[in-house]
């Protein structure tokens, strides 16, 4: 019988205090330069693009865990690169999908999934394809856009690195595709957020949809229909029949589904402001409570930009060009 392999990439922005900087890049290089080996390939930096480069040249961040047999041990990987992105990090780090007073398309963040070991590529696609609308409930968080409240997801509507799925499985910007590099199905759909419980209720998911022997007929045009309206809707009538499918297969509480991760950061926005919601996201990511604190000092230091750059970016090149032309 063929083992499930999961991986996890996890973006996220670090705001110094309402937008990115290339001072991200000092970050990464502290953490590089504290486990070569490690994060080295398990760390990467992301730029806008296009006229998105007039609110500023830094995206997000990444780091991505290694491939466990179990939703625990991605989520164990997961919460020690958390812990030390937050130590060696003085800026505010913010999971969500897109930042709130920006419209930026190409300014985004993403959570994905890696799967491997299944026998029958096809099928475990098509079973992911079926349940992904309702799953991606679980971590819609990019409710804002221009300092207006847009719906659950911005990012899923409007992003320019993921999309509808195409009956090419290769194409590198949609939801769900092919990794021609790495060899696996990568769910590319979900948000990025604070919630460690979510993640690995998210996993256990996708698990146990990809072990169950019931053949799901995923339909692309059907999934392609549903994916806008729960950009803005969320909890949709249609995703009623497929919560019950999924409650067959594992349980889990359908509030889940309709109160969002959205829904909460939208109600943290209301109440008080961009940066206090975004020190109430950091102070979720580093120590688990989503409550607003005090703003630690910052400053923007060119020095730290060119150790960035020089001690993080340039020895990154050769990695980053090989995985270029690998997934192109």
């Amino acid at each position: 019988m063929n083992k499930l392999l999961f991986g996890l990439e996890e973006e996220v922005f670090i705001t110094e205090p309402d937008r990115p900087s290339l001072q991200s890049l000092y970050y990464l290089a502290r953490l590089l330069w504290r486990s070569p080996g490690d994060y080295y390939t398990h760390t990467a930096c992301n730029f806008t693009r296009g006229k998105d480069i007039r609110l500023g040249l830094m995206s997000g961040i990444e780091i991505s865990t290694r491939t466990w047999a179990r939703p625990e041990e991605v989520v164990a990987d997961l919460t020690r690169r958390r812990q030390e992105l937050s130590e060696v990090c003085s800026g505010l780090i913010v999971p969500v999908g897109h930042l709130f007073d920006e419209i930026a398309p190409t300014n985004i963040c993403g959570l994905h999934i890696h799967v491997s070991g299944f026998a029958d590529a096809d099928l475990a696609y098509r079973k992911l394809v079926y349940f992904l609308p309702l799953l991606t409930l679980l971590t819609v968080n990019s409710p804002l856009v221009g300092g207006r409240y847009f719906g659950q997801s911005y990012r899923l509507a409007k992003a320019f690195a993921i999309g509808p799925l195409r009956p090419d499985r290769k194409y590198r910007f949609q939801d769900l595709i092919y990794s021609k590099r790495l060899g696996t199905l990568e769910i590319r759909v979900f948000d990025p957020i604070w919630d460690l419980d979510r993640i690995r209720i998210l996993l256990q998911c996708v698990e146990v949809i990809l072990e169950s022997p019931k053949s799901y007929a995923g339909d692309i045009d059907y999934y392609n229909r549903l994916r806008p309206k729960i950009a803005l809707q969320g909890y949709i009538a249609e995703l009623r029949p497929i919560y019950y499918e999924l409650n067959r297969l594992i349980p889990v509480p359908e509030e889940l589904f309709w109160n969002t991760p959205a829904n909460a950061v939208r109600q943290l926005w209301e109440e008080y402001g961009t940066l206090a919601a975004y020190s109430a996201l950091d102070n979720a990511y580093r120590n688990g409570e989503l409550r607003p604190r005090e703003l630690p000092p910052m400053h923007k230091d060119w020095l730290r930009v060119v150790l960035g750059f020089c001690g993080y970016y340039l020895p990154k090149i050769p990695y980053n060009l090989r995985k270029v032309w690998l997934e192109w």
